[in-house]
């Protein structure tokens, strides 16, 4: 360590987009917290006064004026501490910006240049763009600020902000979750940091919003692009460490191949400094220990704590007490209602059970059976009842017409409609248990098993429901038995579709990576599958539109992220 050592506070929090009050608070008790690690410096995440993505509540002045008197509140408190969070700045226009606060007062403002608007993302339809990077002064320390997509591409902003003199890079970000995405950011953050030949501080936020989850892992990387510190997967964390900013000004002494960049910008890259501050007092305390998170292994204890998480946050944060599904003694219900139990709690958690004529003994068995293991209540109505009810009610209509998918989706919709009758009567929330493969193509019904408030799975295609189900050691009953809707005699879903293996092979090639039919067939998938799955997607579209939100995983959601016509003639 030297006298050019930095001790940072990144606040790994979860804020709830629009509480502005509550966000506060949060970033007040880290404040404090980090104050009393003796911290120098506190990173907060991307839009942390207001949570991520705020969509278009920043259409709205008062929104926007109220956030920032948050941040002139939290600036007039702070003392010999610099704090830099992630807010929406209404000036000439609205930036997505980062606000640097010290000694009673907010000392600059750093606006995101890069601004994303693919996947889910739609930041250009809210904010206008910086104008360059940023720096700020900490007494003989140089800091570059960048807000999350800053740092995505190579070069500016943080190539600029090293070429002028940074050796700290700062990223305040709020990067939602798919499969894989932490390791994804951590070797690109890597890359950059040896490119730069600086330190990069990387604040992530954490939690649940709507479809996305935002799965944290903040951490701190060395010039060389050796990790130093690492925040957990998903949960808050207060993450602190010592850098050591000398390091990297020697580095590139030693190093002369960045010498031609710098000299390329003629010392006049546009980086604005933005302020120059006062050294914060010397760090107080003992030096904190390493923390290096593991990462979580195997793959889907990853996605699983994602789908914990999201479920968990949907339900608190919209204020529901208690949620409900229908609980057939299938893999995809049986899944939902373990993750309900993990992210609630089995006294938050009720099944219900509703046989019908078709309904096999052993799923029945099976579905109570679990309800017992997981602790959850369990209510059972037999469906027969309402069947000859409504076959009674059609009987005239449907004369001279042999049953059909018709009578299939009815016992369906008894079923949502028994779902969403305990729904309204106790505020429960109903959860859906369709995957994404069914939903891809259309193997649900709606108002049936599509009605409900929230669908846990939808992203989840069937493949990788079965390792999940593996890795909760759900009974193997339930996993290996072939699956069924169990709407008519002898019903198996390959009677319908393609073996799942190789359905969701096509679907990823459609669906997630737009690949067409010809592409899909020159890598081996047979061509008449091919065409069937593309058929049922392009027409499902529909029934898609009509679902429940639920959680993404996958790099190619459906809903926010993918967005396709319903009236579409392509055809593949």
């Amino acid at each position: 360590m030297t006298d050019r050592t930095l001790r940072l506070a990144l606040h790994q929090i979860n804020p709830t987009v629009g509480d502005l009050a509550g966000n506060e608070r949060k970033i007040r008790d880290g404040i404090a917290a980090a104050r009393a690690a003796g911290a120098q410096l506190s990173l907060f995440p991307e839009l942390a006064v207001t949570g991520y993505p705020p969509e278009d509540l920043l259409l709205k002045e008062h929104f926007l004026r109220d956030a920032r008197a948050v941040v002139d509140r939290l600036a007039a408190d702070v003392d010999d501490h610099v704090v830099i969070v992630g807010f929406p700045e209404r000036a000439e226009d609205v930036f997505n910006a980062a606000a640097v606060l010290y000694r009673g007062g907010l000392q600059a403002i750093y606006r995101k240049v890069l601004l994303p608007n693919y996947g889910v993302f739609d930041e250009q339809r809210y904010f206008q763009v910086g104008v360059g990077g940023g720096i700020v002064d900490l007494g003989d320390l140089r800091i570059g600020l960048t807000i999350c997509e800053d740092i995505w591409e190579p070069g500016p902003p943080a190539s600029d902000e090293a070429a002028a003199g940074a050796t700290l890079i700062v990223n305040l970000s709020a990067s939602p979750y798919h499969l894989g995405k932490g390791q994804e950011r951590e070797r690109m953050v890597a890359q950059r940091a040896r490119d730069s030949l600086a330190v990069f501080a990387f604040c992530a936020l954490v939690g649940g919003q709507d479809e996305l989850v935002f799965d944290g892992q903040s951490f701190v990387c060395d010039h060389t692009g050796e990790v130093l510190a690492r925040a957990g997967q998903f949960e808050e964390e207060m993450l602190v460490v010592d850098v050591d900013l000398g390091a990297g000004a020697q580095a590139r002494l030693r190093d002369t191949s960045h010498r031609p960049g710098v000299r390329r910008a003629g010392g006049a890259a546009p980086v604005q400094t933005l302020a120059r501050l006062d050294a914060p007092p010397p760090r107080t305390g003992p030096e904190p220990e390493p923390r290096i998170a593991e990462l979580l292994a195997p793959l889907e204890a990853e996605v699983y704590a994602a789908l914990v998480l999201g479920l968990r946050d949907y339900v608190v944060k919209n204020g529901f007490g208690h949620v409900v599904l229908g609980l057939s003694g299938g893999i995809d219900s049986a899944l939902v209602a373990a993750i309900a139990v993990d992210a609630l709690g089995a006294e938050r958690v009720t099944a219900v059970v509703m046989p019908s004529p078709y309904s096999s003994p052993g799923t029945q068995s099976d579905a109570r059976d679990l309800a017992r293991d997981l602790g959850i209540d369990c209510l059972e109505y037999s469906i027969a009842g309402p069947m000859e009810a409504y076959e009674r009610l059609l009987a005239e209509t449907f004369k001279g017409r042999e049953p059909d998918i018709t009578e299939e989706n009815l016992q369906a919709r008894i079923r949502g409609n028994i779902l969403m009758a305990l729904s309204n009567k106790f505020g429960w929330l109903v959860l859906t248990t369709g995957n994404k493969s069914e939903m891809s193509v259309g193997y649900s019904t709606l108002y049936g098993d599509m009605a409900g408030g929230f669908a846990v799975i939808k992203d989840c295609p069937k493949t990788l429901v079965y390792r999940l189900a593996e890795y909760r050691r759900l009974p193997q009953s339930i996993i290996e038995r072939p699956p069924s809707a169990e709407l008519r005699p002898g019903q198996r879903d390959q009677d319908s579709l393609p073996p799942y293996d190789l359905l969701d092979r096509i679907l990823e090639g459609y669906v997630e990576q737009d690949l067409g039919r010809e592409v899909l067939v020159a890598r081996g998938l047979p061509a008449e599958d091919v065409d069937r799955v593309i058929r049922l997607v392009d027409r499902a579209e529909y029934k898609r539109r009509q679902a429940p939100p639920g959680i993404k995983i996958t790099t190619r959601a459906f809903g926010r992220d993918r967005r396709m016509p319903i009236t579409n003639r392509y055809g593949g």
